[in-house]
């Protein structure tokens, strides 16, 4: 790897501290190279490890980390795995994960599991560099908060996360719905909505925003106004998930990206039109028993600002069920850490496929909760759908 040319800036007062952990010499070497001549103070690590022994033993403002190791160079278990473990640190830095383009989709998983942006590899140096300094600034102005005002922030974040959420489920003909939310300890950013169409079908949306607190809040808030607003257009879902991609590529703060699921319904042939942005695929289960899993669409929204998204089709028949849910039901960890996962879901939602959407939806709230003790991580919100006999 040829070692960057960058003129190096002024060094900042105080020195900001960043750890880099890959387990190429070459790139850690690289990295403090250039950091060290735009004024940062930099230590490098080579494995998980060594990384949290210096996390444990020193205060770092930014940790600049790799997914892949040693031990496993691909999937980026090991990099999703130490995510995990900084989660428990009473000091953790603001965290930028580097990954190929090819695994997008891991980086994605990543910023759902701590990770406050990413950084595509090979990097470009001025691009890497405007994400410290952003990370910086956010570490700043989050530390320079009073409890008080963080306490006030949070109430009104909670605020505006329940005027967004449905109050009274529209009743469509040939079809039921029913709808749970159970927010976590920390204001989340589900987003769930049903919204009728002229003609007398209905849309279905559920998104996910990736991150707490008011940003997250303001940023659904604002998908939900455009959603409302372009369905009575009728657009096709693959249409809107484009829309709703511009719009939050245009919009969103720093870090912050959408999981979202869109579809609308036709009571007159039961045609469920959808397209995926990223989002734990909903799923029918028929009068058989049969599970079909909704995958088609594409990434996750606020990314890639002209992505596009595939769409696909399935056709609703008597007695079926569909269940749209967000990853805090799934990620539910039980005392040693498994999940609760898509796999059970199915299962138990296979079980109770002969019950009312309600209490099918109540029975699998209960189960995730008893999964892991009512310790829900992360809002959970569940949507379930009949199709009357």
């Amino acid at each position: 790897m040829t070692l960057p040319t960058v003129a190096p800036s002024m060094p900042r007062s105080p020195q900001a501290r960043v750890l880099v952990a890959d387990d190429q010499p070459d790139v850690v070497e690289a990295l403090r190279f250039l950091l060290k001549l735009n004024g940062y103070a930099v230590e490098g690590a080579s494995s998980p490890g060594q990384v949290l022994e210096k996390l444990e033993a020193s205060r770092f403002d930014l940790l600049v980390m790799d997914l892949n190791y040693a031990r496993d160079t691909t999937s980026g278990r090991e990099g999703l795995d130490l995510l995990d473990a900084l989660r428990r640190l009473a000091h953790r830095p603001q965290i930028v994960v580097m990954t190929a383009w090819g695994s997008i989709p891991l980086a994605v998983e990543a910023m759902r599991r701590g990770a406050a942006d990413f950084v595509p590899k090979p990097w470009d140096n001025n691009k890497l560099l405007a994400t410290l300094e952003d990370q910086l600034r956010l570490r700043a102005s989050a530390e320079g908060q009073r409890p008080d005002e963080i306490a006030a922030e949070l109430l009104e974040a909670v605020a505006i996360q329940r005027a967004l959420l449905p109050k009274d489920l529209p009743r469509f003909a040939g079809f039921e719905v029913a709808f749970a939310w159970k927010p976590a300890h920390q204001v989340g950013g589900d987003y769930p909505d049903i919204v009728p169409l002229p003609g007398g079908g209905f849309a279905v949306c559920l998104a996910d925003v990736v991150g707490k607190g008011m940003p997250a809040a303001l940023l659904m808030s604002n998908v939900q106004a455009a959603v409302r607003s372009m369905a009575q257009e009728m657009p096709r879902p693959s249409r809107m998930l484009e829309r709703l991609n511009a719009l939050v590529a245009a919009n969103a703060p720093l870090g912050k990206f959408i999981t979202a699921f869109y579809a609308d319904i036709s009571p007159k042939d039961g045609r469920l039109r959808f397209s995926n942005a990223g989002h734990n695929p909903p799923f029918v289960v028929r009068r058989s028993g049969e599970v079909l899993e909704l995958q088609e669409g594409g990434f996750v929204l606020g990314v890639f600002k002209d992505a596009k998204y595939a769409e696909g089709a399935v056709s609703l028949h008597a007695g079926d069920r569909v269940v749209f849910y967000t990853d805090g039901l799934t990620e539910a960890e039980d005392h040693h850490g498994e999940q609760f996962g898509p796999q059970r879901l199915h299962r138990l939602a296979v079980s109770l496929r002969g019950l009312t959407p309600e209490r099918m939806q109540n029975e699998l709230m209960a189960a995730a909760s008893a999964w892991c003790s009512g310790r829900f991580d992360d809002d959970v919100t569940v949507i379930t759908l009949a199709v009357d006999d």
